[in-house]
């Protein structure tokens, strides 16, 4: 499962980032991409103005990156979040649509487009094929794409192509984005602001503490009631000013949405927790990331890993 927040500085720069939960670590790394990365896509030609690309996932037997998340020189990220029992893809290319491969959606959003609006235009042509690589099998998911501006969820689903503005700037998993728009109005009332005294009767009741204005806030991982908290802390942390503030903000926002082991089994057993929690910095261009096992963030620029590449090639950065 997985976890996706953005938000803005206080001089309007993107900060965006998520949580991939699972059960088993994918080897993932931390990949970048020169802009003059020429490796074809599966089912269309490269884009006429690539971008350099930075973010996480792992590399394919024939050298492609498959990132799970990632963001441009320009400021534009995506990442993909599981979405099982409701994502459905065309089997092969659709004549006449722009057919995408699901694996490498990240990858050409990113390379191909500067903004929001530019990608979404062009993805209403979209068709997303469930091509397998390496044995993987097809991955369901939907995409969450942000940018300086705005972030939009990106679902395909048997009723084809649908994308949505998103103005909560996060995303979670199953069920689809509209039911998740209309689930947070169960907790409008919830607010940071401490209650005041209450008289019932000859009783007056007085506020614990902090806190007490979040009644029902949901605090288990299902996808929903990580939607629910994420949005509650995405809209209530204050705008910070600085690059260290706003990492920060990010870690700490994605931690309040991060599963720890033995607290959420699967159906074989196996327990999921955050494997990783990564973010990007419009700002700086910086890919940040902590793993479960090392919560300690680390921070690479795109200019420092593009610097450790031959200009042709992924390059691969051990987490």
């Amino acid at each position: 499962m997985c976890t996706s927040v953005r938000f803005t500085d206080d001089k309007g720069r993107m900060f965006f980032g998520r949580n991939l939960d699972w059960c088993t670590p994918f080897g993932e790394r931390v990949l970048a991409t020169p802009a003059t990365f020429d490796r074809p896509f599966a089912f269309v030609d490269g884009p006429a103005s690539p971008h350099a690309l930075i973010g996480m996932g792992i590399v394919s037997k024939e050298g492609l990156p498959l990132f799970f998340d990632c963001a441009n020189e320009a400021g534009l990220a995506i990442a993909g979040l599981n979405f099982p029992g409701y994502a459905a893809y065309e089997d092969a290319p659709v004549e006449g649509k722009t057919s995408i491969a699901s694996y490498e959606m990240p990858r050409w959003v990113a390379a191909s487009f500067s903004t929001v609006d530019e990608a979404e235009a062009a993805l209403r042509d979209v068709a997303v094929v469930g091509a397998p690589i390496d044995g993987l099998g097809v991955s369901m998911l939907h995409w969450i794409i942000a940018d300086d501006t705005r972030s939009i969820v990106v679902e395909y689903t048997k009723r084809g192509m649908e994308i949505f503005h998103d103005d909560l700037d996060v995303m979670a998993n199953q069920p689809g984005f509209d039911y998740h728009r209309e689930n947070v109005r169960n907790y409008l009332a919830d607010t940071p602001v401490m209650p005041a005294d209450a008289k019932w009767r000859e009783q007056t009741l007085s506020p614990f503490g902090s806190g007490l204005g979040m009644p029902g806030l949901p605090g288990e991982y299902s996808s929903p009631a990580r939607f629910v908290r994420a949005a509650y802390f995405n809209a209530h942390y204050p705008v910070q000013s600085g690059e260290s503030a706003n990492v920060s903000r990010l870690f700490h926002t994605l931690a309040a949405c991060g599963m720890i082991e033995g607290a959420a089994a699967m159906a074989d057993g196996a327990y999921e927790v955050t494997l990783y929690t990564g973010g990007f910095s419009a700002a700086t261009k910086t890919y940040y990331y902590s793993t479960y096992e090392d919560p300690a963030i680390k921070g690479v620029t795109m200019e420092e890993a593009l610097a450790a590449g031959d200009g042709e090639h992924v390059v691969e950065v051990a987490l």
